[in-house]
């Protein structure tokens, strides 16, 4: 690990003027921490946020809620609005990491966990997403956990967070501070693909620090499912998952479908205008078969991750057929 200056500011003003290049904010630490312990992040400053006053979860005034980028997961996942309206973020927070490090890791630092692929943990080893113009050696070489949907000739990474599958089904808004004031981005727009620059992991500027996520008024509450599917049960990232939302007609038809999958692209995957399509469709095994493959179309597997094709569309007919059978709430 390389020395590094360390600072806590007490504002957060004082935070993102400190900000920059070679600077990285930390709370939790259980990535940022490890990238360090690697030589793969090697910040010449390290700014403690966690004296920030980020710590709240409250409603909105238009019946949503807001969460502040230093709560922490387990605290998220076990909090009696969540709970209560937004199961499926708890559900898929508690199907991520291990309880230690949901003690500690914070929900902002959540949308800023970088990818787990083996080659990019690799100093020893070129990689596009470390350093631009070396090479992809995923591409040819190991790559069962890797990209199905949207990737380059330059990265085949996925985004690890299964948190992040939650917020994109869920309409969530990533609201963020800079030297230039507050702005509020949609999370379908918060993290990129990797194109050509796979070293840009999402849409912020350097001196932009996450505040809040704000989540709207709830659209479906029961009839909600997060599957992840693992190598293991415990503490391993998904091979697939999917965050699945319902609502219903009264003659069992479709008045809404929310649909993202983790562990298949540089973001988590979402196609809001194919699930404005399914409305008025009847809720069946044979539509949620049909939207599967619809949402997998464009799928381009690499040697050793075929599978995953399959893998995905049984998971989205299982994830969506058990939120079907679930019993809204009144």
């Amino acid at each position: 690990m390389m020395p590094f200056a360390y600072s806590k500011p007490d504002s957060i003003e004082q935070a993102v003027q400190q900000a920059g290049p070679d600077a990285r904010f930390i709370a939790g630490g259980t990535n940022l921490l490890d990238l360090m312990k690697e030589n793969v992040e090697r910040p010449s400053r390290v700014i403690d946020i966690t004296g920030l006053p980020l710590g709240e979860v409250r409603a909105t005034p238009l019946g949503g809620l807001r969460i502040g980028a230093l709560v922490s997961n387990a605290e998220l996942a076990w909090h009696p609005e969540v709970e209560a309206r937004y199961p499926l973020l708890s559900q898929a927070i508690l199907a991520g990491a291990s309880p230690q490090l949901r003690n500690m890791a914070s929900t902002g630092g959540n949308l800023l966990q970088r990818t787990r692929c083996h080659y990019f943990y690799d100093p020893a080893v070129p990689c596009n997403k470390r350093h631009p113009g070396s090479g992809c050696p995923a591409r040819d070489g190991l790559n069962r956990q890797h990209a199905i949907l949207g990737a380059s000739e330059q990265c085949v990474a996925v985004h690890p967070s299964d948190l992040c599958v939650a917020l994109a089904a869920l309409d969530a808004r990533v609201l963020v501070h800079g030297k230039q004031g507050e702005r509020a981005i949609p999370f379908a727009d918060f993290h990129r693909l990797p194109g050509t620059t796979p070293e840009q992991d999402n849409g912020l500027a350097q001196d932009e620090l996450i505040v809040a996520i704000e989540l709207p008024q709830p659209r479906f509450v029961a009839r909600c499912r997060y599957l992840k599917i693992r190598d293991r049960a415990s503490y391993a990232f998904a091979l697939v998952s999917v965050a699945a939302g319902l609502a219903l007609t009264d003659d069992n038809r479709i008045a809404e479908l929310r649909v993202a999958l983790g562990g298949v692209a540089h973001k988590p995957w979402r196609e809001a205008e194919l699930e404005q399509s399914m409305h008025g469709r009847p809720a069946s095994r044979d539509t949620w078969a049909d939207f599967a493959d619809q949402l997998l179309r464009d799928a381009r597997p690499l040697e050793h991750n075929a599978f995953k094709i399959t893998l995905a569309k049984n998971a989205i007919i299982r994830a969506l057929s058990q939120a079907q059978a679930a019993e809204e709430q009144p």
